[in-house]
């Protein structure tokens, strides 16, 4: 798993539908999912800190999980199945662990209230994530070439380590 953080919400040029942006510690990778328009609000609204005078629907799962002494430990993208994302919230009250079946939108609206942390699995980075830094992506490969073309087998022996004949 990779932790990412929330880079903003964009509006897709095409369909002007919102997409939440998330983004890998680096910069490297960004993963674009599509969301609704009220979850890019509470999105948006979590992000500048913004309170509403009372409390939305994101808000009102925050304080339930607080009145009844749970935590969000983490949330969990986990899955990419026909163009829908899959996620978990993994939510703790004691001892008990649980996980509860999420749309992305809404698990990241109450990660982003409740300071959790946003993970999401390789194989869905793998998947859908895009380049942010193709350049760096290019000279990273380039440089692992050029590190495989001068190795020598003497190179991954480690000396004084092991000698040859122990063993």
């Amino acid at each position: 798993m990779i932790e990412m953080k929330v880079a903003g919400i964009a509006l897709d040029a095409m369909t002007r539908s919102p997409i939440v942006l998330l983004k890998d510690a680096s910069d490297r990778r960004a993963l674009p999912i599509y969301i609704g328009q009220d979850q890019a609000k509470s999105i948006i609204g979590a992000l500048e800190k913004q309170a509403p005078p009372r409390p939305l629907t994101h808000d009102l799962f925050v304080n339930m999980l607080e009145a009844w002494g749970m935590t969000l430990e983490r949330i969990v993208i986990h899955a990419l199945q026909d163009n829908t994302f899959y996620a978990l919230l993994i939510v703790r009250q004691g001892e008990v662990k649980k996980e509860i079946d999420s749309r992305p939108s809404d698990a990241i609206a109450i990660a982003l209230r409740t300071n959790s942390p946003i993970w999401v699995m390789e194989e869905v980075i793998a998947d859908a994530s895009i380049p942010v830094d193709r350049e760096a992506d290019q000279a990273e490969q380039e440089a692992f070439r050029e590190f495989l073309s001068n190795l020598r087998p003497e190179d991954l022996i480690q000396r004084g380590r092991f000698s040859p004949g122990e063993g």
